[in-house]
């Protein structure tokens, strides 16, 4: 078995942080680093790593069609056609300092009714410009209208932004100056919603703005080297169906993946609890995620590569300090003059730009 491992924000980005840090035991996770070939780029976002998996390109700011892939990736979403599709994703902008600092669907704690009275209300606002859809109360579409031409559109997925500041929404390209006004109104709509009037009333963040990302057409389906996707994150779902491999939820732990897979088979894993810790600088709920990664997956898979049930283990990462993708076979697991070292020497090193692979 050939397994790629992805896990979005594996390494905490702070590098001084001691507390997140100290005592922070990943004896397997560092074996594997330690005894794995890495290979490093730019950072760059989940959404672009699953893409990469897949052989699909993106343009210059690493944009496919993503909210086409996401919708199709959705348990009960909408149906996707050859239209054009946006993430409309609800989001919560405040100003501090002088920033404008984005939170995510996954932190306003919307219901089913609010979504529903609030899409049903854009639905009736904006009928020319084609049509919102639920996929879950924090994941929201725009199936544009089949006369609209988008062009050139840049703009980052919703989890490089999330916790963080932002500093445009939308690109400023005349083109979609049109696009703009819209999000100016449909601002409004969402200022005066009684939805928001109750949420704020009952002290809870308002849903002020739409994060409008990942703009395509869901391309025609190719062969894959990839013959099953374990997820339970949409967009890797949806890439999934898009190109014809099964795809099933993220199992209990690394034994059950491996009593599901056949030898040979070139499985998908796609990791993400520690994305939300990260966003939002929360960390003891990091390091308790990374923990259970550790005991679960990590040194099971270890293990299992050292002793030969995984022929190849390719664990992609993405992280504030660079796009990591470790690579070991069971012949690399056995260089045992490779010798690990701490988690926070490992990100000390990174941010310091330093490259100590050896051959």
């Amino acid at each position: 078995m050939q397994l790629t491992l992805v896990v979005p924000e594996l390494l905490w980005p702070e590098p001084d942080d001691r507390e997140s840090f100290d005592a922070l035991r990943c004896d397997a996770l560092n074996t594997l680093i330690a005894r794995s070939q890495r290979t490093r780029r730019p950072p760059q976002s989940l959404e672009a790593t699953l893409c990469d998996v897949f052989g699909l390109p993106g343009n210059a700011a690493g944009n496919a069609a993503y909210a086409a892939f996401r919708a199709l990736g959705e348990v009960a979403g909408p149906a996707v056609a050859s239209d054009c599709w946006l993430c409309a994703d609800p989001v919560h902008l405040r100003l501090h300092q002088e920033r404008l600092i984005l939170a995510d669907g996954s932190r306003l704690d919307i219901n089913a009714a609010e979504a529903t009275a609030i899409v049903d209300e854009l639905n009736r606002q904006f009928p020319d410009l084609g049509t919102f859809h639920i996929g879950t109360p924090d994941r929201w579409y725009l199936q544009l209208a089949g006369n609209i031409e988008l062009g050139r559109f840049d703009v980052l997925p919703l989890s490089a932004v999330a916790g963080r500041s932002v500093g445009r929404q939308l690109p400023e390209n005349a083109e979609l100056r049109w696009l703009r006004q819209l999000l100016n109104e449909v601002q409004m709509v969402l200022h005066q919603h009684p939805a928001n009037t109750r949420r704020e009333d009952a002290g809870q963040s308002t849903i002020n703005s739409l994060w409008l990302w990942g703009a395509g057409v869901l391309p025609a389906g190719r062969a894959q080297d990839c013959t099953g996707v374990w997820s339970d994150h949409p967009l890797a779902r949806g890439l999934g169906r898009a190109f014809g491999v099964p795809v099933q939820a993220v199992p209990d732990d690394a034994a059950a993946l491996l009593a599901q897979t056949r030898p040979g088979s070139r499985p998908l894993l796609v990791l993400d609890s520690l994305q939300a810790p990260v966003q939002y600088e929360d960390g003891e709920a990091y390091r308790a995620q990374l923990l259970a990664l550790e005991a679960r997956w990590f040194a099971p898979l270890q293990r299992a590569l050292a002793l030969g049930r995984i022929r190849h283990l390719r664990l992609a990462a993405t992280t504030a300090y660079a796009m990591l993708v470790w690579e070991s076979s069971r012949s690399g697991q056995w260089r045992l003059w490779r010798r690990p070292q701490s988690l926070a020497a490992t990100v000390q090193t990174l941010a310091k730009g330093h490259d100590q692979d050896g051959p």
